[in-house]
């Protein structure tokens, strides 16, 4: 797995991103059940961030600089979790890069377009998916699988933290590679 590069002028950015994450989405002390099925003390409530204005901001700039100058045409995910990721990435790229997104839904919406997958999007395209926080990489891989129906290519997922339960591995036996802007571990120490 790779860590998103720090450049020495995001190095703040980092900082602050991860005061606010221990601040607003940190939960400990207690037994909280993952979208894997697994329990665990620390859980990781990433909507209270991404809701956070200067949070949210933070999320943007920064997996926008993960994203690098990798050749993309859309970036998107798994609802809930993504949705938001996706529209700070999107607002940040405006106007020196713009990178479109979209989101995928858990079910077809039964109305409607009845789309399982919403927003900007164009069947064989070059994705990158963004998640919140990866355990086993299960909710990026339904992305994963509904975008690569439509004969999109799929190479990268980038989430904010990472868990190191596993995701790293089941996204590479999918042909994909994991960056993390935090891991779990950094949240641990200080």
């Amino acid at each position: 797995m790779a860590r998103a590069s720090r450049r020495p002028e995001m190095a703040a950015s980092y900082e602050r991103l991860k005061a606010i994450i221990r601040r607003e989405s940190l939960l400990t002390g207690g037994s909280f059940q993952l979208a894997s099925g697994a329990s665990s003390s620390l859980f990781f409530d990433m909507k209270k961030t991404m809701f956070d204005p200067e949070g949210a901001s933070l999320v943007g700039e920064l997996m926008l600089d993960a994203l690098g100058p990798e050749p993309v045409d859309y970036v998107g995910g798994l609802e809930m979790g993504a949705v938001p990721i996706v529209a700070a990435l999107c607002v940040k790229s405006h106007p020196q890069r713009p990178v479109r997104g979209f989101f995928v839904r858990k079910t077809a919406k039964g109305h409607g377009t009845n789309q399982l997958i919403d927003g900007q999007f164009a069947d064989n395209s070059r994705v990158v998916i963004l998640e919140d926080v990866t355990t086993t990489g299960g909710s990026s891989l339904k992305a994963v699988a509904a975008v690569r129906e439509r004969g999109a290519r799929v190479e990268r997922v980038i989430t904010i933290v990472d868990r190191k339960e596993g995701a790293e591995p089941n996204f590479a036996a999918a042909g994909i590679s994991l960056t993390s802007l935090f891991e779990r571990e950094d949240f641990l120490n200080n």
